[in-house]
């Protein structure tokens, strides 16, 4: 086989080879074809690879000496690498811990600790006092000193007023007098204002299959359709709803409208009719 034959064999072979091997592979690779080669294999393997000199010497030399047996499974020799950065810089943790600690929430002591202040907004105060540290780095810090991110929850209760459960209790007292009396027990509510016209709601219906109703791609209010405000008023003695539909924005002006319409299309009629009691009531609304 001449040389150029040679050469375009070895060139093969290092293509097929360098995605599965690591950099001391392939340079101990290169090494054993050009010992096998004899005289000139060095400058052909060097050809064929493109692998520089001084690797290809590094190579023999790991060859010659045994080396390649030491460090089974490792690229580089013990203690090779880049140094972490908190070895580089010793003051890192401290000062990281200082900007976390006036924020930190929850009991000191405890494993898990959470800071309101973003990794990025950490990164910028410790490049300012000459630490660098990009916030990915930072994030893996504050996972070592025992921070995670954390919601908020709600466990701390107000302070309780003198009368709450004798108002609490008077209620509920006044709700079970009336139900027994089959008189009617309201409660109202306002939900939020609803788009109208073709837009997406959430929730599924039943439709042929691949062929869902379309819908506006942006929920953008219509100029002449706008939003309506649903007020609801549920009957919890008859077990009974009525929903009005408004376009008002004073809430306490649409709840007292809504309550008159109530009782005049369904509270009458339902006191009035089957084992109710009749009694006169009024609604008084400002």
């Amino acid at each position: 086989m001449d040389t150029t034959e040679l050469e375009e064999t070895i060139r093969k072979k290092f293509d097929a080879l360098q995605r599965v091997l690591n950099e001391r592979g392939r340079r101990l690779w290169a090494a054993t074809e050009a010992r096998a080669i004899g005289y000139g294999g060095q400058s052909l393997v060097v050809r064929a690879t493109g692998m520089a000199h001084p690797t290809l010497w590094h190579g023999l030399r790991e060859l010659g000496s045994g080396k390649e047996e030491q460090g089974l499974g490792r690229v580089r020799r013990q203690g090779g690498g880049r140094k972490r950065l908190t070895e580089r810089n010793p003051a890192l943790l401290s000062a990281l811990e200082t900007l976390v600690e006036p924020t930190t929430r929850g009991d000191p002591s405890s494993r898990l600790r959470g800071t309101c202040k973003s990794v990025r907004r950490l990164a910028e105060e410790l490049h300012q006092q000459g630490h660098v540290a990009s916030y990915h780095k930072v994030a893996q810090l504050l996972g070592e000193l025992g921070y995670s991110l954390q919601a908020n929850r709600q466990t701390e209760e107000g302070a309780d007023h003198p009368d709450r459960d004798a108002q609490f209790r008077f209620i509920n007292e006044r709700v079970a007098e009336l139900q027994r009396n089959k008189q009617p027990v309201i409660s109202v509510e306002t939900k939020k204002k609803e788009l109208v016209g073709n837009c997406k709601k959430n929730g599924k219906e039943w439709h042929a299959k691949k062929n869902p109703e379309r819908v506006k791609v942006h929920d953008f209010a219509d100029e002449q359709l706008g939003k309506v405000i649903p007020y609801g008023v549920y009957d919890q003695t008859d077990n009974t709803g009525w929903v009005s539909v408004g376009i008002d924005h004073d809430t306490a002006e649409f709840a007292v409208a809504t309550l008159k319409r109530w009782w005049k299309e369904m509270g009458q009629q339902e006191l009035s009719t089957g084992n109710r009691l009749t009694h006169h009531c009024r609604l008084r609304g400002q």
